[in-house]
Order: structure tokens, then sequence, then C-alpha cells
């Protein structure tokens, strides 16, 4: 990743100039006076470029890439913590709610965040829209397989107060079908020659219309060669094996050796414009597409072509379990991360139910007040993290504001990302730096668009899409979940939340190039340039159906995350032995002394129950 002085300064300057605006000219440009905390200071209700904003990663790419480390003070400004948390996301949060459970009454506990808002990628986006607040996920989206959740992390959840039966209410399950929509394939001019929306013969969302063409009619009207349109219906059509006379073993083992980009060349014979079509159907997991994923994973998510292969059984024995997908608060996990902020900072939020924290304005002002027992206090980066000589503490030194100040601890734990670790972190050993280092995390932008209604994508049939070629791999409107006292948008006339999702890619490279690769792109794109691929992907989809920019969108923040999901292990490239139980993330989440590492790295899973697990595990070694 290259960076060069002007992206510093320019980064640099927007931050510290914000500090000369009143709070309400700084959010109008997105940024916040991190010296300004009090009753008007609310992120959730900015808008433009968001996720790792202006401010909160210079000082970390300074001291990793330029080996910049501003002087350290001399001394503790106030005073010893019983626990002092770097990162003030799930894994920071849930630590710092572990301990206070398990520590001695009146522990003192500190979280420090380097963002202006804690949550970590669990982030709120809010918009107001004609009188009407709308809720959206910046970040960590859903309680994903919670019947597969440990005991420690469906038990957070339920001290918490969240019985995650009542989404079976709350998520309108019949509203696609209600309004007739379903799921579109977006073909764009730049790349198809035409503008082209057209249902999607891959997905039984698309079957809830009822009068639905069959698939050759829609595969007819795509705008692809005539080779390509009979090798794609021949893919949808066909009911053999394509691995046929090889045993379950040769199977999984042909199938893990490829990408399954390959595996459509080779043994589907489909032509590059089909596997096109097919590449960026992993991004929403993996955030790389299919070539650099395995046939295998892609025969688990039962991609076209996989379906005969007579291994249904083998798989679903992997994950036997099969939870529906709306386990989902209005503003995705950072429904989890307020409801452990009210809980760990009282008079933070108001109201006591999983309901009500959802409509709730948390008070941020009342987060770093020095008579809390635990404190959270943003816009904090962590620069030096080292044992006292003696071992009997740890000092903590964070920027904020311009000045370095330094706190005491008898314990930490690092709720950061696995690569930043070594940089603030001096006391780790070697061996565990090059484990920390293995890993990348997958970058991804996650872009709300407030639109003032719905009407054309209603009109098009279209609740979600896949643009095979587009900036934007795929979208949909958010997902129907209402709660007392917050509805969901009941009909086209209606605001609602169109959600896009973009990841940087590099194809051809592995997944693990790609990402770090795909870091630097993000870095170098401007909000005008997201804006301007927004702008031309939906015009050219909803236009023809009555889309207007001007009228129909009220809002726009793009969520980016430069270091996004936590690297899960990629059997096209990694050792078969690597799991969630086994790998060289086991070696980096090492204990060290009274430093503990807490983050979804640390467990190879990119899901809401690891992070929260390893916050569990990082305090249940400190306190052992």
């Amino acid at each position: 990743m290259t960076f060069t002085r002007r992206d510093f300064v320019s980064g640099l300057a927007v931050s510290a100039g914000a500090l000369h605006l009143s709070p309400l000219q700084a959010a109008a440009k997105g940024l916040l006076d991190p010296a300004a905390i009090g009753p008007d200071y609310y992120p959730p209700a900015l808008t433009g470029l968001r996720g790792s904003h202006a401010g909160s990663f210079e000082i970390a790419h300074a001291l990793a890439m330029q080996g910049k480390a501003p002087a350290l003070p001399a001394g503790p400004v106030d005073g010893i913590y019983d626990l002092v948390v770097v990162g003030g996301g799930v894994s920071g949060l849930s630590a710092a709610y572990f301990f206070r459970e398990q520590a001695p009454a009146g522990a003192r506990i500190l979280v420090l965040d380097n963002h202006d808002d804690f949550g970590g990628h669990a982030k709120r986006n809010e918009f107001t829209v004609g009188g009407r607040t709308l809720i959206g996920y910046g970040g960590s989206q859903s309680i994903d397989t919670p019947s597969a959740y440990s005991r420690v992390a469906i038990g957070l959840l339920r001290k918490l107060g969240v019985d995650v039966s009542r989404f079976h209410t709350y998520y309108d399950k019949d509203f696609v079908k209600r309004h007739g929509l379903g799921a579109r394939v977006h073909f764009d001019r730049a790349h198809y020659g035409k503008d082209m929306l057209t249902e999607d013969p891959f997905s039984t969302r698309w079957l809830a219309i009822a009068d639905a063409p069959d698939a050759a009619t829609i595969i007819g009207a795509m705008p692809i060669s005539r080779e390509g349109q009979e090798a794609l219906l021949r893919l949808h059509d066909e009911k053999r094996d394509l691995l046929a006379g090889q045993s379950v073993e040769q199977k999984i083992a042909t199938l893990r050796g490829m990408s399954y980009d390959d595996f459509l060349r080779r043994f589907a014979g489909m032509p590059e414009e089909v596997v096109d079509m097919f590449n960026n159907e992993s991004v929403g997991l993996w955030a790389v597409g299919y070539d650099a994923i395995s046939a295998l994973e892609a025969t688990r998510e039962g991609m076209p072509g996989t379906t005969y292969l007579g291994l249904d059984d083998v798989l679903a024995g992997e994950h036997p379990h099969n939870d529906p997908y709306i386990f989902h608060f209005p503003e995705g996990n950072s429904g989890v991360a307020r409801l452990l902020v009210r809980a760990l900072v009282p008079g933070s939020a108001g109201g006591s139910t999983m309901e009500d924290i959802v409509t709730a304005r948390v008070r941020y002002e009342t987060l770093d007040r020095p008579s809390n027992a635990t404190r959270i206090r943003l816009n904090s980066t962590a620069i030096d993290v080292r044992h006292l000589p003696s071992g009997e503490a740890v000092d903590v030194c964070y920027a904020r504001g311009g000045v370095v100040e330094r706190v005491r601890a008898k314990h930490v734990v690092m709720a950061c990302w696995n690569h930043v670790i070594p940089h603030i972190c001096p006391d780790v050993p070697p061996k565990q730096v090059e484990a920390l280092r293995l890993p990348q995390k997958a970058p991804l932008v996650y872009t709300n668009v407030a639109l003032t209604n719905w009407r054309a994508p209603a009109r098009a049939g279209m609740y979600s899409f896949r643009a095979p070629q587009e900036f934007f791999s795929y979208g949909m409107l958010d997902f129907p979940v209402s709660v007392p006292g917050y509805a969901f948008s009941a009909s086209p006339d209606e605001p609602i939340i169109m959600h896009l999702v973009h990841t940087p890619r590099v194809r051809g490279l592995p997944a693990r190039e790609q990402y770090r690769q795909g870091r630097a792109q993000l870095l170098s794109t401007s909000f005008e340039d997201f804006e301007g691929h927004i702008l031309r992907l939906l015009n050219g989809m909803l236009g023809a159906h009555g889309f207007d920019a001007g009228k129909d969108i009220a809002g726009i923040t793009v969520n980016r995350w430069p270091h996004g999901y936590a690297y899960e292990y990629v059997d096209l490239v990694d050792p078969p032995e690597w799991t969630p139980d086994n790998g060289p993330h086991i070696a980096g989440r090492a204990q060290i002394r009274r430093i503990s590492i807490a983050n979804a790295d640390s467990h190879a899973r990119a899901y809401l129950d690891a992070a929260i697990d390893a916050g569990f595990r990082a305090v249940s070694e400190q306190l052992a």
C-alpha cells in the first residue's frame, strides 16, 4: 500500500480544520469536534463518508507505515484503572461488560476508541426524510444463526434483554411477496452496451411473482451473446453430476483445489461472459469474487452447476444449524453495541428493553464522566501499550485532540485490529508478531441511500439485485423490520433505505493479496467518486421505471471499512486443517502477561458471536 504525503496531509488537515467549526458546521461536513462532546454530539446522524472517517486512521497509519510516533508523556493522567480496553467495538464493549461482571465491585474500566462513535463495525446510520427518522446499519448486519451461539454469547444477549424469538414477529416475512418484489440482475451500459434490469432465473426469490416468465424467456432477453445465452440456459436446466465418476473424497479434493470460476470453465464448459456473471456472487460472504474462492465453497452455497454433485448430505453435516436470516435490529448489530453501552454507563440511553433501544438517543456527553465506573473515551487512538519494568501494571498512551495522554492499568484488553497490535505494543514476542500479521482484513463498503419513496423499485419488481460488472456488486431495499416505536416503510410512497455493497477487488490474485491492495483502493476513493457510482447505478437500473435522483435521493452515507471483515481461512489457499478451532490465529491471540487480545480476528470468524466470545476469553485470561 502506497500513501503519499498528500494523503496524510489532506486527511489530517480536514480533521484539524473541523476543530475550528461550530458543531453544526462540522456536522454538515460529516465531521464532529472531538473536544465538544456535548448534547448536540450525535455521530449516527452524520452522512457522507463514514466508517473509517477522517481523523480516525491517520495517526495509526503514520505509526505503522512511516514509523512516526509522538513523544510520550511522563506520567499517568487520571490514575490507575483495573482494566483498559483498546477498541470500543463489540469485542471491547463485551470485554468491559464481562470484566465488570466478574471483577470485584467498584472496578474502574476505561474503553478507548479511535472513532467518533462506539461499536466498531457495528455502526448505526440515521436519516431524517420528510420529518421521519430512518434507521439503517453501516456495518455488522445481523445476529446470524443464534441457535449455534455459545453459552457465553447467547447468555450475554439474554442479559442485555435480547429475545431473538421476537424477531419472528418483528421481521415482515411476507413483505417481498406482498409487494410483488423479487431478485433482479442489472446489466450496465458500460459493459453490456445498454442498461437492463432482468429477473434472476437462478434465485428462488423471483418466484414470488405469480406470472414470472420461464428461464428461457428471461435469459433470451439478456444483453449477452447467443452463445452465452445458450450456455447460461444449459447451466440453469442441466441436472447431471459434472464430476461423475469421482468418489465423494475425490470430488471434495477437486472442488477444494480450484476456484469456482475455473469449475465453470473446465467442468461446466461456460464461456467467460457467463463466468463473469457469477464471479461477484461470493462478495457478500468473502469480499472477493469466485476467482479467489473455491468451488467447494460455491457448492456449500448451492451455486449453479454444483447442485447435482451428490454432496448435499456431506456438506450439510458441517453446519447443522439452519436458522432463518431474520434476527436483525433496524440498526443491525449496533443495537447490541448500544445495549452494551446502556448497561455499562447508567444514564447513557433511556429505556430498558431490546425494543426501546432502537428509538433511544444515546447521550454521548455521559460516556466519559469522571463519576462513571466504566468510561468510554472516543476519538482516542492508542499509540503505545507496554508493561512497566516491574510487570505490575501496563501503561497505555493514546492521542486525543492533538495531545498524547497516558493511563495505567492492572489489565489491558487489546480489542483492536490484529495488524496494529505489534506497532503499538512492543511486548509482543516476535513469533506472535508473525501470527498477528498473517491474516488480512477484508475491505468493504456498506452504503446507505435514503430514498424519499421506492415507487421505482416497486414498478421494477425489485427487492434485491446483483450487478455482474458494476462498482456496487449487489444491493437491496432494507430488511423489513419493525419494532414497537419504529415502523418499516409500509408502501412505495413512503421513504426507505436502499443498501448497496462495494468490495474493491483485483481479480486473479489470492484473497489475502486482494484484501491488501483493495484497502489502498478504498483509501484513495473520494466521497464524490462513490456518489458518481451511486447515481450512475440507480439511474441506469431504475431510470426506465421513473427513478429521479434529484427528487428521490434524500441522503447518502458511505460506510468505508478498509479493515472490514475479520479474515476467515480460505480453503482454496489455506491448509484444510486451519479452522476457527485450529490455526495461526491461536498463536496470534496468546496472552502477554497483563495484556490479552480480543477481536473477531482472534477467532477467525467475522460474526457477532465470535466478537463476544473473544471478549469473554480475554477477560477470563486476565482474571484467572
